[in-house]
């Protein structure tokens, strides 16, 4: 039986490897995604952390985390990292994570949500990369957004400091 669930705290150790676990192949990894999960909870910053169980098992996690917006504009959040068990990958955990954790984002009365990623995938799931938002040093194309009100504030977006260690 599969079945997504907000974190608790007995699945860390399975977090953690489940995502050095996804990551280690990953072309645009750098090995240090699990000590992001880390850092944004011991921040307590990591406002929404899902996982996908099968039989007992953490096969999917998603973390979802607030980003600042140099307009000012708020409850805007960050989506990642996310993961899924390399063996279970292509049976759409990856996607019901997205689609739930975007859910209860809105629930949470958020504006929206930002990530880097591959628009063939995402865009999927409404992500669009948008001027009006933007990351430095990445390629516009891979910085996409999800806005949850068509009026929405602008400028560049910063994640908060666990990312970067």
């Amino acid at each position: 039986m599969i079945f997504l669930r907000p974190e608790r705290p007995d699945d860390v150790d399975a977090i953690r490897t489940l995502t050095e676990t996804a990551f280690r192949t990953a072309p645009h990894a750098d090995g240090t995604e699990h000590l992001i999960i880390d850092r944004l909870r011991a921040a307590g910053a990591l406002t929404l952390s899902l996982v996908v169980e099968s039989d007992g098992v953490i096969v999917g996690h998603v973390a979802f985390s607030p980003v600042t917006v140099s307009d000012g504009s708020v409850g805007w959040y960050g989506l990642g990292p996310i993961s899924v068990d390399p063996a279970r990958q292509g049976e759409g955990i990856g996607g019901r994570l997205v689609k739930d954790g975007l859910e209860r984002l809105k629930a949470l009365g958020a504006a929206g949500c930002v990530l880097l990623g591959d628009p063939a995938y995402y865009g999927r799931f409404g992500f669009a990369a948008d001027p009006k938002l933007t990351l430095d040093g990445v390629p516009p194309d891979y910085f996409m957004r999800v806005a949850f009100s068509p009026v929405y504030g602008g400028g560049t977006v910063s994640y908060h400091p666990g990312f970067y260690g």
